[in-house]
């Protein structure tokens, strides 16, 4: 069988093994996806050792200025975190094994793609273990002006272990509302969020 079938082949395994993981968890880009990154890597590589001419790397070059645009569509930023760093960043690794593979480094990428499933399947669980212990949750609430800030309220999250890294604070008409970013551990998170659902002067939480 013609070597460059071959590749293209093994690029098609690695995008389809990748993108299963990226696809079992739900993520903007999955199988599909993956797997053309790879195989369109693969093959322009392919092409560009073959009508490179003087200068190999031209076209495969250019694989990584398409992909800043592929992966800049998956980012996105909700109201408490950025998401989608991780899928761009894995379209990216896509598209370097697809690329050893057209080199003809197959021996290297399938090793390299081992490297990739063992962060994306098994390390999940060492960060989910991280956040159970230090996360980061942003916190709204709306009380009714009394003449006095909602300083008071910095002073309740310090009892609940938690660590403000940013605040800023709103007066509206008849109310005053506060914006905080608190990092604690998930069990501190829920007491706190416990606590301020029976604050009868809380008129508006968020979190």
């Amino acid at each position: 069988m013609n070597p460059d079938i071959i590749h293209l082949l093994i690029a098609l395994g690695i995008g389809g093994l990748i993108g299963a993981e990226r696809e079992y968890r739900s993520k903007s880009a999955g199988l599909r996806t993956m797997i053309m990154v790879s195989v369109s890597s693969c093959l322009f590589t392919i092409l560009s050792i073959r009508i490179g001419l003087d200068s190999h790397d031209r076209i495969a070059a250019n694989i990584l200025t398409g992909l800043g645009f592929l992966g800049a569509g998956v980012i996105f930023k909700d109201e408490n975190r950025i998401s989608g760093i991780t899928t761009a960043t894995t379209i990216w690794m896509t598209a370097a094994l697809g690329m050893a593979v057209g080199a003809g480094y197959a021996w290297l990428s399938i090793f390299a793609t081992f490297i990739v499933m063992v962060v994306l399947i098994f390390l999940v669980y060492i960060q989910e273990w991280i956040e159970q212990r230090n996360q980061a949750r942003a916190y709204r609430i709306v009380c009714q002006y009394k003449k006095k800030t909602l300083d008071q309220y910095e002073e309740l999250f310090t009892t609940f272990d938690m660590k403000v890294i940013r605040s800023v604070q709103h007066k509206n008409s008849e109310r005053i509302s506060g914006r905080w970013i608190l990092i604690g551990s998930a069990e501190n998170h829920k007491k706190l969020t416990k606590y301020l659902l029976n604050d009868s002067n809380i008129q508006e939480l968020s979190f």
